[in-house]
């Protein structure tokens, strides 16, 4: 089987577009982070988005994008946390490529994004509270998509891609 795209999900600050990066690289295919290209297109940040727009709209815009990426051919995409939340992106990303869940603790995502002040859904009180319930929700969500779950806790970002490419080998062509 030959899959069209591989499509990163996860948490904030589980290493997606690290990993993406170093994994399309390895695979020969072109990189796509999917918050970024919301943020060309835009020409403005994702906190201005939901600022402006709230998280409805920001989503709007999400889904866009994930119907225009998985129409080309031979990308690694770095999703949003968020991108399993709508049902249409589940299907979309499931029947459209291959869907890898980079499973991360929430304490760790805490500790990589402590800092991050370009996390909208993170300006709370508590935001170690809000990653843990994040991932309480989105968790199930993730899995119900994801064609192989990655540990994304344990080792580099190039030992994690040289584990998904194992694994994909494993899987299908390439």
């Amino acid at each position: 089987m030959r899959i069209a795209n591989i499509y990163l999900v996860g948490m904030m600050g589980a290493g997606k577009t690290t990993v993406g990066r170093e994994l399309a690289k390895r695979l020969g295919r072109r990189f796509v982070d999917c918050d970024h290209e919301i943020e060309s297109r835009t020409g403005v940040g994702i906190p201005v988005i939901f600022e402006i727009e709230g998280e409805e709209g920001f989503r709007r815009r999400e889904t866009q994008e994930l119907d225009e990426l998985s129409r080309q051919p031979d990308l690694v995409v770095a999703t949003g946390g968020g991108i399993v939340l709508a049902e249409d992106n589940r299907r979309m990303l499931k029947d459209r490529g291959f869907v890898i869940y980079l499973d991360v603790a929430p304490d760790v995502l805490f500790e990589r994004t402590r800092h991050d002040r370009n996390r909208p859904l993170l300006q709370v009180d508590d935001p170690r509270g809000r990653i843990r319930e994040l991932h309480r929700q989105r968790e199930p969500l993730y899995r119900e998509v994801a064609h192989l779950v990655v540990q994304g806790r344990r080792g580099s970002p190039a030992t994690m891609a040289r584990t998904i490419e194992r694994e994909l080998e494993k899987t299908c062509e390439r």
